[in-house]
């Protein structure tokens, strides 16, 4: 008996289905997506300006530091660089008020650790409002 090879057929896909079941979910996800941005963080970047006004400045706390990483509170120089001292000068400044605002005006020479110093003793100490100062020196044109 003499057997003859059957012939194989290749499956065939229809991909047409597959199409439109796919474009289907896309049409779905795209519908019930939210564009919503919930978690962006809120930052108020501060501007120069020509002076302070007189009554920001006097109801503030201003902390100056110097291009040698010397520290001055209401441009009283301290003593050291210690943050022991920095938080007992800035304590008399304010009076036991810790709604008071306070301003970093730093040194363009100044180190950058002396700068972050300044600004953990003052949140140590429990001031929520710690400001940097800026000065506009007028080279930059817009």
């Amino acid at each position: 008996m003499k057997f003859q090879p059957r012939r194989t057929e290749e499956p065939e896909l229809n991909m047409t289905s597959l199409i439109d079941v796919v474009l289907l979910l896309l049409i779905f996800f795209m519908l019930s997506t939210k564009f919503i941005d919930e978690g962006r963080l809120q930052v108020r970047l501060p501007e120069a300006g020509v002076a302070p006004d007189a009554e920001s400045a006097r109801q503030s706390i201003e902390i100056s530091v110097s291009a040698e990483g010397g520290y001055g509170v209401d441009g009283r120089p301290l003593i050291n660089n210690s943050p022991d001292t920095l938080a007992a000068a800035i304590g008399k400044a304010a009076g036991g008020n810790r709604a008071m605002p306070v301003t970093i005006r730093a040194d363009a020479r100044a180190m950058h650790q002396s700068v972050v110093t300044a600004m953990d003793v003052a949140g140590r100490l429990g001031y929520r409002q710690i400001n940097i100062a800026t000065v506009n020196d007028g080279t930059q044109d817009r």
